[in-house]
């Protein structure tokens, strides 16, 4: 810090760190969302009545193929114009839920309501990918095998099934979970308040370009560096347990 100290002010440095702990808190929210929410959906397209499958399958298409930037837009321009105007004053209100021991606890922002959910829906549509390729990299033999013994479908999907489908997705799954910390810089452009939204502003008032988005760059690297990390742990503690047969 002493180093970083010559090149930009300490409140500079805390606008970065407070931007960044924003990149982290969108993250961890839209990481686990979106995994839940694209474990349904590859579940759907893989094997569910055809009106459920085609519904997953055009989600996924709509996603996939539109610029995320788009997506955030109407999430925050177009979206509350379909709502109550209550409901819209609600939302860009401040909101503090009280807690027991004097804690109290702010509602998220508008900003970040509308970029989490921009972001959940369009990483959910790769994720549900990956967790669909995990299912279908599974070799059919393994299938055979557990109906053979007399388990029933769904005992087949949770004992068999899923366990090697996860294992198989895990690697590309940790690479979309990097995906959703990168593409949370998008979020700047409805107003969260996030890393590069940080780095802007100390750029704007510092006029030090280089050294607001050098700090940045670094606290990105270094997150997805831990991803990168994670995943290795993974990879050497829960290998494949086979794949096509």
């Amino acid at each position: 810090m002493v180093l970083l100290n010559n090149f930009l002010k300490p409140e500079y440095l805390g606008w970065l760190w407070n931007g960044f702990l924003v990149t982290l808190e969108i993250s961890a929210l839209v990481i686990p969302l979106a995994t839940l929410l694209g474990f349904v959906v590859a579940v759907l397209r893989n094997g569910s009545p055809r009106g459920a499958g085609v519904a997953a399958t055009a989600f996924v298409a709509v996603f996939r193929n539109s610029p995320l930037l788009v997506q955030l837009f109407f999430w925050y321009f177009g979206a509350p114009m379909l709502l109550p105007e209550a409901w819209r004053e609600w939302l860009n209100a401040t909101h503090t839920a009280e807690l027991p021991w004097g804690l109290a606890v702010e509602w998220p922002s508008y900003e970040f309501i509308s970029g989490a959910v921009g972001l959940t829906l369009y990483s959910t549509a790769y994720v549900s990918e990956e967790i669909r390729a995990g299912l279908k990299g599974v070799a059919a033999s393994q299938r055979q095998a557990a109906e053979a013994l007399g388990m029933r479908a769904s005992q087949v999907f949770r004992h068999v099934l899923l366990p090697q489908a996860v294992r198989i997705a895990l690697p590309p799954l940790m690479g979309q979970y990097m995906n959703i910390v990168k593409n949370s810089s998008l979020t700047m452009a409805i107003g969260v308040m996030e890393i590069s939204y940080a780095a802007r502003q100390v750029e704007t008032v510092s006029f030090k370009t280089f050294q607001a988005y050098a700090v940045a760059t670094l606290f990105y690297v270094l997150t997805i560096a831990f991803i990168e990390a994670l995943t290795q742990i993974a990879r050497l503690r829960f290998p494949p347990l086979g794949g096509r047969r």
